[in-house]
C-alpha cells in the first residue's frame, strides 16, 4: 500500500512514536517561524529553557502583527525580539518587510520540509509542498531547542480538484466551497491533501490561499504536491535549488475523499460571523433590500490574499475608476517584495488613483489593528476570519470574499459579481521576482553571540508561575460559555490589547471580556476555578495567551463538549486540565457558581483516559474524557511543558 504525500513527509520526519493512525508521533522540525504578537512569549520561554543557539535548519522571527506603535510597548517588544534573534541564531524580518506567511513562502519555504509556527495560518507553506503546522509559542520554543513536535497521527483527506476555474472565480472560492462542505470543525485531526488534474491549473499563490484558509477547517494542515508550478515559483524567487518533486503514490489510501469541480464554482462569500457560513453572491444579494447588499468598507490583503497576483487583479479592476463615495477601501500588500513590484509595474499607481488607502505590508485590519468598520457597518474583507468583534467593531457584519469580488464591490458600492466586468485578462506570474532581503537581518555569528545583550522593556514580564498537578481539585465554575468559542473570545486581539502580549498579568484583565467583563475579577478573587464550554472550544488563532491568561487567573481545568486542536494542546502545555464531557447532555447540568471536585486527580490521569468529576452543588457526578499520550500525562503532572522540558533537557 502506497503513501499519501503528507504521510511521506511525516514518515521521513518521525523521530518518536509508532507511525500508526491515532497514535502520537514526534516530528523533527526543520524550520520555525514566529510573529511579534506571539513571538515575545515564545522567546521568553526559549530563554527559560537555558538553550544557547537554535537547533533547527532555519528559524525566523517576523514583525508583522503589532506594527502600530501608539506607545512604547510594541517598539520594546520588537527590540527584544531583534536582540534575542541576533543572540540565539534566529533570522529577523524587520517591520515593513511583510506578513510572515507571505515572506516565508517567498524566501524560506521548501518542499518536503517541516515547519511549525506560532500562528495558526502557518499551513500557508503547504502551498509549496511543506508540512506546515500552526502551534503554540511554547511548542515552537521546544522545536527551536531541538525537541520534537508531537501530533496525533492524523487522518488524511484527499480533495480531488477537477476542471479549471472560470474567469473571475478565485482560489478563495475553492476554500470557501470546502468550508461549506466540511465546516469549521470538520478538519479537526485531519490533513487536507489536494490532488487531481485541477491542481495543475493553480499557481503557488493560489494554492497558498487555499492552504492558508484550511486553518478555518480546524485541520492540522493542508498540502499541495510539489510540481512544475512549484519549480516556476521557486525559480522566480531565485531559490530553485530547494525544489524537489513530491506527490502521493498512485495506490495511496485516504481516510476520506472529496471532489470539487473547479469549473462549477462561482463567486462566494462567508457571511457573518463564521468562515463556514458560505453563500453565493446571488444568494446574499437576493436577501438584501432591492436585491443589492450595500457595503460600507472593503479591506484587501492579509496572509490569505496579498500576493502579487492578487494585487495585479485588484489593480486591473480599479484602473481608471474611483472607489464609491460611500465605501472606504484599504489595500495591504503582503510583503515588501510585492509592494516594490507594484511600484515598478504601475499597479500601485492604479490603486492609489482609484482612491484606495494603501497600508503597510503587515497584518493590520485582519487582527483588528486599525480599519475597524463603522458601527453596524458591512465590511467585505479578503481575510480568513470574520468572528464577531474581531474587526474591532462589535456590531459590524464582516463578509469574507476574494480580491476580485472585493475590488468590484468597492467600485460599485454594493456586493458585486466580478463576472459582470466582462472578459478577464490572463494574469501571468513574472519569470523573475524583484528580490531584496535587505530587511531580513541574519543572526550574529556563534562566536559573537555571547556578547549580544538582550534588550527588555518594562512591559515584558516573566512566564506565569506553574505547579505540578494537585492530587485533588475543588473549584467553582467561574464561567459557562456556549459552542464555537474562539480564541478571540478568550483572549481578544486588536490595537488596545495586542501590545500587552508580553505582559500576562496585564493582558489577563481582558480575558473572556467579550463574553463576561466581570470574569477576570471573579477568577482572581476565587483563586482557582473551572471554565465550562460547548463544542469546538478554542477554534481560531494559535495564540497561547488564550491558555496563559486563564492560567494566571487561576483556571485549573476546562470542561467542554469538544476542543479545537491547537488550543487543547496549549492548555496541556500550560498545565491546565482539558476535559471533554463523555455525555454532552452533562453540560446542561452545570451552572456558573457550582462547586466541582475531582478526587485522586493524579491517579486518575495516570490510570486511564477518563476523569470523574463531582458537582458538589447538585450532588451529581459525571464522567469526562481525557485521552492523553504517556508524554502528555507527564507534561500535565509536571505542571506544563516548560517544567517538563526543563526537567528532561539532560535526558
Amino acid at each position: 500500500m502506497g503513501l499519501t504525500l503528507a504521510e511521506k513527509i511525516l514518515k521521513a520526519h518521525t523521530v518518536d512514536g509508532a507511525f500508526e493512525k491515532g497514535r502520537e508521533i514526534g516530528l523533527k522540525i526543520d524550520q520555525t517561524l514566529t510573529q511579534d504578537a506571539t513571538g515575545t512569549m515564545a522567546y521568553i520561554e526559549f530563554e527559560a529553557m537555558g538553550i544557547g543557539q537554535v537547533k533547527t535548519e532555519r528559524s525566523v522571527a517576523y514583525i508583522d502583527h503589532n506594527t502600530l506603535q501608539s506607545g512604547f510597548e510594541n517598539a520594546d517588544d520588537h527590540r527584544f525580539i531583534a536582540s534575542v534573534a541576533k543572540k540565539h541564531g534566529i533570522w529577523y524580518s524587520r517591520p515593513g518587510n511583510g506578513i510572515c506567511h507571505q515572506v516565508h513562502l517567498e524566501r524560506f519555504g521548501a518542499p518536503g520540509k517541516t515547519l511549525i509556527g506560532s500562528d495558526s495560518h502557518t499551513p500557508t507553506g503547504g502551498g509549496i509542498g511543506m508540512i506546515a503546522i500552526g502551534a503554540g509559542g511554547l511548542d515552537v520554543a521546544v522545536a527551536m531547542g531541538g525537541g520534537a513536535y508531537y501530533i496525533t497521527y492524523p487522518k488524511i483527506v484527499r480533495v480531488t480538484l477537477t476542471g479549471k476555474l472560470s474567469p473571475w472565480v478565485a482560489a478563495k472560492d475553492v476554500i470557501l466551497k470546502l468550508l461549506s462542505i466540511m465546516s469549521v470543525k470538520g478538519g479537526v485531526g485531519k490533513i487536507i491533501e489536494y490532488a487531481g488534474e485541477g491542481v495543475k491549473t493553480l499557481t503557488v499563490p493560489e494554492r497558498a490561499t487555499i492552504t492558508n484558509m484550511g486553518a478555518e477547517l480546524g485541520a492540522t494542515t493542508s498540502i499541495f504536491p510539489s510540481d512544475e508550478n512549484t519549480l516556476a515559483f521557486l525559480r522566480a524567487e531565485g531559490r530553485e535549488d530547494v525544489y524537489v518533486p513530491l506527490s502521493a503514490d498512485p495506490d495511496a489510501v485516504y481516510d476520506e475523499e472529496i471532489e470539487i469541480d473547479l469549473s462549477a464554482l462561482e463567486p462566494m462569500a462567508a457571511c457573518p460571523h463564521s468562515p463556514d457560513s458560505v453563500k453565493t453572491l446571488s444568494e446574499i444579494n437576493a436577501e438584501a433590500e432591492g436585491g443589492k447588499m450595500k457595503i460600507d468598507q472593503v479591506c484587501i490583503g492579509s496572509c490569505t490574499n496579498s500576493s502579487l497576483a492578487d494585487m495585479m487583479k485588484v489593480a486591473h479592476i480599479l484602473r481608471g475608476k474611483t472607489v464609491h463615495p460611500d465605501v472606504s477601501l484599504s489595500v495591504s500588500p503582503g510583503s515588501k517584495q510585492v509592494l516594490t513590484m507594484m511600484a515598478e509595474n504601475g499597479a500601485l499607481a492604479d490603486i492609489l488613483g482609484a482612491g484606495a488607502r494603501v497600508l503597510e505590508s503587515a497584518c493590520g485590519p485582519c487582527i483588528g489593528m486599525g480599519q475597524s468598520p463603522n458601527s453596524g457597518g458591512i465590511s467585505l474583507r479578503t481575510f480568513n476570519r470574520n468572528f464577531e468583534g474581531r474587526s474591532g467593531t462589535r456590531d459590524a457584519k464582516v463578509y469574507l470574499v476574494s480580491p476580485e469580488v472585493a475590488a468590484a464591490s468597492a467600485i460599485a458600492g454594493y456586493l458585486a459579481d466580478p463576472r459582470e466586468l466582462g472578459d478577464m485578462p490572463v494574469f501571468f506570474l513574472p519569470e523573475k521576482f524583484t528580490v531584496s532581503d535587505n530587511m531580513i537581518t541574519p543572526p550574529a555569528p556563534a562566536s559573537e553571540a555571547e556578547k549580544v545583550e538582550i534588550l527588555r522593556g518594562p512591559n515584558i514580564k516573566e512566564y506565569p508561575k506553574t505547579a505540578p498537578l494537585a492530587d485533588h481539585l475543588r473549584a467553582e465554575c467561574s464561567l459557562k460559555v456556549g459552542d464555537n468559542i474562539t480564541t478571540d473570545h478568550i483572549m481578544p486581539a486588536g490595537a488596545k490589547i495586542l501590545p500587552l502580549r508580553s505582559n500576562i498579568p496585564a493582558i489577563s484583565r481582558h480575558c473572556f471580556a467579550v463574553c463576561d467583563e466581570s470574569f477576570p475579577d471573579r477568577a482572581l478573587a476565587l483563586g482557582q476555578s473551572i471554565v465550562v464550554g460547548g463544542a469546538n472550544y478554542g477554534q481560531g488563532s494559535s495564540r497561547e495567551h488564550a491558555a496563559l491568561a486563564p492560567l494566571y487567573l487561576g483556571v485549573k481545568a476546562v470542561i467542554v463538549k469538544s476542543f479545537a486542536r491547537i488550543h487543547r494542546q496549549n492548555l496541556i502545555n500550560a498545565g491546565i486540565l482539558p476535559l471533554e464531557f463523555a455525555r454532552p447532555e452533562d453540560y446542561d447540568e452545570i451552572e456558573r457558581g457550582d462547586i466541582l471536585a475531582v478526587e485522586d486527580l493524579r491517579e486518575q490521569i495516570a490510570a486511564g483516559d477518563t476523569v470523574t468529576v463531582k458537582n458538589l452543588t447538585k450532588g451529581k457526578s459525571f464522567v469526562t474524557n481525557c485521552p492523553l499520550s504517556a508524554r502528555m500525562k507527564e507534561i500535565l503532572l509536571s505542571g506544563g511543558l516548560l517544567d517538563y522540558t526543563k526537567a528532561n533537557l539532560g535526558k
